[in-house]
């Protein structure tokens, strides 16, 4: 049984009723331009997908943001950093805190509405402060449509990749959107969403039936797998990153590429891990230019305190998974701008 409580109104209401200044579309533009030049082989700098596993308070997101802006302005030469506003992502078993989106406040219940408008007014801000336009996971495909002329990255993650509606809709995305791994790791499970995502489709959308061209910037995030016992398997290495470079091969999907997600299986959720495994990408990109070629970039957690906490205590500690501090991510940030 469904209880209704509270009427949501339709994307484009919404958006034009917290539009996008016309200051910052120009931004978005140019930010959607520099992506998708590094996607299809066009620029040789690195993406940077990095930031909180979850965004769940405005203030510190906004701050950590803006000491992203600053960094941004030494390493532009050879990275794009994409901040991670990530405002869908719940705790892990779906019980208790559910995201930005549908609580705003993680001390007081749901208030969709309100996170729908929260989180406008948060990327805004964060162009506004840093000059750099986000990155979100598609955790609900009919969200979509509520922050998609706000967001330069869109995530599909592992539970998600393997699901018809979210193929669809990242089909339909106009913005380079990453496909984790299924959790098994399978290349073919992979291989096979990131086609349907550049594939042109029909199907039925928040009471529409909507047509799609296909996303040709649909694209692969290595984030490890685990097996029937819960352990970690971590794929960013050499070998099976080759692997699916032989698989990307043999499908004929356009415009090849990678990006690692240095923390989840690949570290074990071990977050200092993260420093360790983007150094090894980085020998690893400089070792082979096949590597190179089609290893387009990292993703990192990262927040302003290192770690996680069980409530919103500690200003810029995650409440989700645990992150990298701001110190060692600057200094990561740095080595590998001077490593690309």
């Amino acid at each position: 049984m469904f209880e209704r409580q509270v009427k949501i109104p339709d994307p484009e209401d919404i958006k034009n009723l917290f539009p996008v200044p016309d200051s910052l579309k120009a931004v978005k533009a140019e930010r959607d331009a520099l992506i998708t030049d590094v996607i299809t082989g066009k620029s040789d700098k690195m993406l940077v997908i990095v930031g909180p596993c979850s965004a769940h308070e405005k203030a510190p997101v906004l701050d950590y943001v803006e000491r992203l802006g600053k960094l941004n302005l030494k390493v532009q030469d050879k990275l794009v950093l994409i901040p991670r506003i990530y405002t869908n992502k719940p705790r892990t078993k779906g019980v208790g805190y559910k995201g930005m989106f549908s609580q705003p406040d993680p001390t007081k219940g749901v208030d969709i509405l309100k996170g729908i408008i929260t989180i406008r007014e948060l990327n805004v801000a964060a162009m506004e402060a840093s000059g750099l336009t986000a990155a979100d996971e598609m955790l609900y495909p009919a969200n979509i449509g509520y922050v998609e002329d706000l967001l330069s990255y869109i995530a599909v993650g592992a539970r998600s990749c393997e699901n018809q509606l979210h193929r669809l809709v990242a089909s339909g995305v106009d913005v380079a959107t990453g496909v984790k791994n299924p959790m098994s790791g399978s290349i073919m499970a992979l291989l096979n969403s990131i086609y349907a995502a550049q594939s042109g489709q029909t199907f039925k959308l928040n009471g529409w039936q909507v047509k799609t061209d296909g996303n040709p910037l649909a694209h692969a995030i290595l984030r490890g797998a685990v097996d029937n016992y819960g352990n970690d398997i971590p794929n960013f290495h050499y070998e099976f990153v080759m692997q699916l470079l032989e698989g990307y091969k043999k499908s004929g999907l356009a415009n090849p590429a990678i990006i690692i997600d240095a923390n989840h299986s690949n570290s074990g959720k071990k977050f200092k891990q993260q420093i360790r495994i983007c150094e090894e990408v980085m020998q690893n990109r400089n070792y082979d230019k096949d590597f190179k070629g089609i290893v387009k970039g990292l993703m990192i957690e990262s927040f302003i305190e290192e770690g996680n906490q069980a409530d919103d205590v500690i200003y810029g500690k995650s409440i989700t998974d645990p992150c990298l501090g701001w110190e060692d991510t600057e200094r990561l940030l740095l080595d590998i701008a001077d490593k690309v």
